[in-house]
């Protein structure tokens, strides 16, 4: 088999990317000479190693685009401090990208960089759009909700030099997911200190 036609069969599925399993699923052969096939693949220049048997079937992924592959099965959208860059809330430009999942918390190292993955519960996940291929990201509202949310229930404060709300932000849209936080004490809290990051926003 030719490089070219094992690159047009992982093609096929539709997928920015994909495991070493599903290659091996799709040629039909063993796992090693799968990953020896991906690694020709790779020195080709028409995919990309990200992680252990985790591929990209574009080399110039959009790294917001391979964060629910880094937790399935569970879904998962960029957020936090990454998804108000991307917003232009904020000046800085985050070292790591922030995912919010219904995964564990966890740090996951790949070769478009680090991602930190945060948990949330199931009441307080969403509020994000985006595409499979250029990925998922949280909406103004709910990434600011988030970014002040995992802070305040790990007993921090979140901080944003220079914070500003673009065109359109709606603050109901914030209140919203502060109601459903089921601990009275923590809605509280997280309430209370959005109401002092909008206050001191630009």
């Amino acid at each position: 088999m030719s490089a070219a036609s094992d690159y047009s069969d992982l093609r096929r599925l539709g997928r920015p990317l994909l495991t070493t399993a599903e290659a091996t699923a799709v040629w039909q052969t063993t796992r090693r000479t799968a990953g020896r096939r991906l690694e020709t693949l790779a020195e080709a220049g028409l995919v990309r190693h990200l992680r252990r048997g985790l591929w990209a079937l574009d080399p110039e992924v959009a790294p917001f685009a391979i964060a629910p592959f880094l937790t399935a099965p569970f879904p998962a959208y960029v957020s936090f401090w990454s998804a108000l860059s991307r917003h232009q809330m904020i000046e800085q430009i985050p070292r790591q990208v922030s995912v919010a999942s219904l995964d564990r918390t966890k740090r996951i190292e790949t070769t478009l960089g680090d991602f930190e993955i945060h948990h949330l519960a199931p009441e307080l996940f969403g509020g994000y759009a985006g595409t499979e291929h250029e990925g998922y990201v949280a909406s103004p509202e709910k990434a600011l909700f988030d970014s002040v949310y995992v802070r305040a229930a790990s007993g921090a404060k979140a901080y944003f030099p220079e914070l500003s709300f673009p065109e359109g932000f709606d603050d109901r849209k914030v209140e919203e997911w502060v109601g459903r936080i089921s601990a009275p004490r923590l809605r509280t809290l997280v309430s209370r200190r959005l109401g002092e990051v909008v206050s001191v926003a630009v």
